[in-house]
């Protein structure tokens, strides 16, 4: 997989970054976790990620505890956390960012939040309309960033928050600035990723209908199954992916309280049935397994499929948990012929 590229800007020559994903806290018990995340996190970087995605939210262990876990862990690999801003003060993630720096030498990413799951925000009392978080976000990010480019004091007296001459010590060196990411599925999503000049996330449609980024780098949250042959791959898929009819229930309910787009984006999409199954697969998204696109096939047409949305502008890649180091190097083969096919 490919190491550092750049944070944002227009696309052309940028290199493919690849961030893996932690597992949940709510999956496995204390002790089998912590192993979890160090072996997942070990994985990642033999395979070569730049990092590694730590989820929060409402049900799950603090992700910046985690993510002290993934750095005692690797030696390269950096976390991308889950900023969910709700959670805590705009200095404080600040001053996490500049603490692990401090001990690890060690970037951290952000992924900027403004939603989660609704009921988890309404039972912290928060029950801000889905545009105006991204608004939120945006003046939140800002400070973060401000502080830890420690070039003054940071003053800001705005819609949402309010700072006067705050000063961030130890200070962050400028080669550890973290990068930023943001959800992009939805216009404030954008608007809010152009402004803060981060990287917007999408869960992509497949490549074809996938809209061109008008020049600017995004990121694409997906799975990746591949096989030497299709048959094989499906038959990987399929066990990892049973149906299973109360996922599909939860799936619903979820969907009905949500006022995520691209959680109504993926839910309004059909998988198309037949004696041959797309590439595109939302079986593990509508069984309630996990929440983004897999891309299923032999290794080459899924190297197609990536190879395109390079083409209209993916700079980065955010992968689905993976289940074992063996997974990773089917999705590495993968990742190196799209790439290849880049070049040619």
């Amino acid at each position: 997989m490919s190491t550092l590229g750049t944070n944002s800007g227009t696309r052309g020559d940028a290199a493919l970054r690849v961030f893996s994903t932690t597992p949940q806290s709510k999956d496995l018990g204390p002790e089998e976790y912590a192993r979890r995340v160090a072996d997942v996190a070990r994985w990642s970087e033999e395979a070569g990620c730049e990092g590694i995605l730590v989820y929060t939210d409402n049900g799950i262990v603090d992700p910046w505890l985690v993510s002290q876990l993934i750095l005692q862990s690797t030696e390269r690999l950096c976390p991308l956390v889950a900023v969910q801003p709700v959670y805590m003060h705009p200095y404080s993630v600040a001053k996490m960012v500049t603490s692990l720096a401090y001990l690890h030498n060690r970037r951290v990413w952000l992924n900027m939040l403004a939603g989660g799951f609704k009921n988890d925000l309404v039972a912290l009392g928060d029950e801000t309309p889905h545009d105006e978080r991204y608004a939120r976000t945006t003046e939140y990010t800002r400070i973060v960033l401000e502080l830890l480019r420690g070039e003054r004091p940071v003053s800001l007296d705005g819609a949402y928050y309010h700072v006067s001459n705050l000063k961030l010590t130890p200070p962050l060196p400028p080669e550890l600035m973290p990068g930023v990411l943001v959800s992009g599925s939805s216009p404030a999503g954008l608007a809010a990723a152009e402004a803060l000049d981060a990287t917007p996330v999408k869960y992509p449609h497949p490549p074809g209908e996938e809209e061109p980024s008008d020049g600017r780098e995004f990121g694409v949250r997906i799975g990746i199954v591949a096989r030497d042959s299709e048959e094989e791959a499906w038959r990987v898929a399929l066990e990892r992916f049973p149906e299973d009819r109360a996922g599909q229930i939860t799936q619903k309910l979820a969907m009905q309280v949500s006022d995520s787009h691209w959680h109504k984006q993926l839910s309004q999409r059909l998988d198309g049935d037949g004696a041959r199954r797309s590439p595109y697969w939302l079986g593990p998204f509508q069984n309630y397994r996990t929440f983004c696109p897999y891309l299923v096939g032999d290794h080459g047409t899924v190297a197609d499929l990536v190879a395109g949305y390079r083409a209209i502008g993916a700079s980065t890649i955010i992968l689905d948990i993976p289940p074992s180091r063996e997974e990773l190097e089917q999705i590495e083969h993968v990742l190196a012929l799209a790439q290849a096919r880049e070049r040619s």
